[in-house]
């Protein structure tokens, strides 16, 4: 079985993203499910798979990213609302055996992200 991970790199400060908080959404009919919330690491990541095992299935997902507040508990002097707040990557898993990757590129004016393994 495959797995879904991700991490946080501020390209701001050239470092790992850490006590970044996520929240991870199923993307249903009804509308989003929380599946599951977590907070970064030392080095941006979290310390376990967001999904595995039986957790894994097909389906639309939603990773939020609570880049605003991690900018405000860096120091950062941001305008007021925030330009980049709360970063949303929504994505698919169409294959439960391969492993999905998938991290933020972020400063408070830009993001990013990419499939990886």
């Amino acid at each position: 079985m495959g797995k879904l991970s991700t991490h946080v790199l501020d390209i701001t400060l050239g470092q790992p993203g850490v006590g970044v908080q996520i929240a991870l959404y199923a993307v249903e009919a009804e509308g989003k499910r929380l599946l599951k919330t977590a907070v970064t690491n030392h080095d941006g990541r979290c310390s376990a798979p967001l999904l595995e095992g039986d957790s894994m299935q097909v389906g639309q997902y939603e990773l939020v990213f609570a880049a605003g507040d991690y900018f405000d508990a860096q120091g950062v002097v941001l305008p007021s609302p925030k330009f980049i707040d709360r970063v949303t990557l929504a994505f698919g898993i169409a294959d439960v055996t391969q492993n999905y990757h998938v991290p933020l590129v972020v400063s408070p004016w830009a993001y990013s992200t990419y499939r990886g393994s």
